[in-house]
């Protein structure tokens, strides 16, 4: 019997996901899915709903929920984690309101900058906890990780816990290719694509969809006639610019994106968040209506009847299945870069499409990338690489270095500010980062 461990299952929305694409295969059937979360409320809430699932798909897996790490991690085949060390409140909010105070504003904060240094410092050591558990309980298991900051967490696993296979994952390029399909008016099933880079900015080398006679298009033409005719949906002005600007375009979203470079949030130019209609606090604004609408929709989820189960798209079940069966299939997934890009630095974690069969997840070469995005992707690989050296040595001078090389922090504050701000953002998350205080 196969057994996952899903270990952040409080998040009830996405373990629903993943449960659902994993029972969904029938060879999972009767697998056993371990639930941890260390809150026991919202764990029991995850529960009710794998049941639910199952009922469902009239499948009998064996579900225990438990607020043991320990415990659930005995004997895991698979260990997906999808915590959010310190929560949204405090870790989120502080991550916000700190910078803002200091005249630094933020529209997501869970990737670079200095609400992604903060959250990288908070999270590594709780993953490497796990790592070590897994070390114990669990050492053949394969983890797949789906925290942010994503490219962080990943170097510090293959860093600081190299025994422990994992593969970090995330559903921007894909989603970004159906976005696309949608832009393009093409059938998403036809399309065909390359994509490499850093997570969250990867992008597509090639872009092609495939005609009935076999044959391919290449379908930037068309996406550089959207840009050029300023035809692209207002949400998205921002990938579209990078588009014209570097002739590729770009895997994660316009508010995204618009914090990993320096040149659309500006204190003294106002005139850019209009015009690429930038949504400043984002983060903030979308958890706050998720927590407003949670109790209704804990209730919907708990009381329903019957709940509808769908593939998600995401590709925690795809690589379970291709690793059990030993039927091969692609993914993009975030690894160690051993030879894979050449023009970006060894050992920095890259997003990279990967072959997974009974052998494991193995990643695929993809050569030297286009100058510009190469040294685009170099300016936010210098603050993940800063952020690991306060990691792996405990210094906290490289926490001032990481900041001072974000894009966007030191196009918008001074040294000095800079400094006033991560000493603030030290201290206000308190015991959440004892190593630095």
């Amino acid at each position: 019997m196969t057994k996952v461990c899903m270990i952040g299952a409080g998040s009830t929305v996405f373990m629903k996901n993943l449960v659902g694409d994993i029972l969904l295969n029938e060879m999972f059937a009767d697998c056993h899915i371990a639930l941890h979360d260390i809150d026991e409320a919202r764990l029991k809430t995850s529960a009710i709903v794998a049941g639910k699932i199952a009922d469902a798909l009239s499948v009998s897996p064996e579900i225990t929920a438990t607020t043991d790490r320990r415990e659930a991690l005995a004997g895991a085949d698979f260990v997906i984690v999808m915590i959010q060390v310190a929560g949204y409140k405090p870790g989120t909010v502080v991550d916000f309101e700190i910078p803002k105070k200091h005249g630094l504003r933020q529209t997501i904060a869970d990737t670079l900058g200095v609400g992604g240094i903060m959250r990288g410092l908070r999270t590594v050591p709780v993953l490497l906890d796990i790592a070590n558990d897994m070390r114990e309980l669990c050492p053949r298991a394969l983890m797949l990780q789906y925290v942010n900051p994503m490219a962080i967490n990943c170097w510090a696993l293959n860093r600081l816990a190299p025994d422990i296979a994992h593969v970090g994952l995330c559903h921007s390029v894909q989603g970004t290719a159906y976005e696309l399909s949608k832009d393009l008016d093409v059938d998403y099933k036809s399309l065909r694509y390359q994509c490499a880079g850093i997570n969250h900015m990867a992008f597509y080398t090639k872009f092609e969809r495939e005609l009935p006679d076999g044959t391919r298009e290449d379908l930037y033409p068309k996406l550089k006639e959207i840009a050029a005719r300023g035809e692209e949906p207002g949400w998205n002005k921002v990938r579209y610019e990078m588009l014209r600007r570097t002739g590729y375009f770009v895997t994660e979203s316009s508010e995204h994106f618009a914090e990993y470079v320096p040149w659309f949030i500006k204190r003294d130019r106002p005139d850019l968040i209009e015009r690429f209609n930038i949504p400043l606090d984002e983060y903030i604004r979308r958890c706050e209506e998720q927590i407003a609408a949670w109790d209704a929709q804990e209730r919907e989820l708990v009381s329903a009847n019957r709940l509808e189960v769908k593939f998600s798209g995401e590709y925690g079940a795809k690589i379970m299945r291709a690793v059990v069966s030993g039927k091969p299939t692609v993914i993009n997934g975030n690894v160690a870069n051993n030879g894979l890009i050449d023009n970006l630095p060894a050992g920095a974690c890259v997003e990279v499409p990967c072959l997974v069969d009974a052998n494991g997840v193995t990643p695929t070469r993809v050569g030297a990338l286009p100058p510009q995005l190469a040294a685009m992707m170099q300016t936010n690989i210098n603050v993940q690489s800063l952020t690991m050296e306060a990691i792996a040595t405990g210094k906290r001078e490289h926490i001032y270095h990481a900041a001072m090389m974000d894009p966007h922090t030191a196009a918008e504050l001074s040294l000095d500010q800079i400094w006033a701000l991560v000493d603030d953002l030290i201290e206000a998350h308190g015991d959440w980062l004892p190593a630095y205080r």
